[in-house]
């Protein structure tokens, strides 16, 4: 399989909060995130449709990793998996 990322994912379990207008707030965790973007795990069975952009914050345990929410748009879905990128076109440090 021809591999087209080009930031090198990290596995993680942070706990990811997305918002959108039209489907509210969605819980999940980052099964692994890059400078680019990341893989989440949500808790409810409704995903964005691909291309929808959506509001993302990243907690720790002790606060947010970031206090205002980041743009990401959603790439691919698959099951309860959704891909996500950061849509300002640029790589972000989580």
């Amino acid at each position: 399989m021809d591999e087209r990322r080009r930031f090198e994912r990290r596995p993680t379990s942070i706990r990811v909060e997305i918002t959108h207008p039209t489907f509210g707030v969605m819980v999940g965790y980052a099964k692994d995130i890059s400078d680019g973007g990341a893989s989440v795990l949500l808790d409810v069975d409704v995903k964005p449709p691909v291309g929808t952009v959506v509001n993302v914050v990243f907690r720790k345990v002790s606060g947010a990793v970031n206090e205002a929410p980041v743009p990401m748009k959603v790439m691919h879905h698959h099951r309860n998996l959704i891909g996500l990128m950061f849509s300002s076109g640029t790589p972000h440090k989580i």
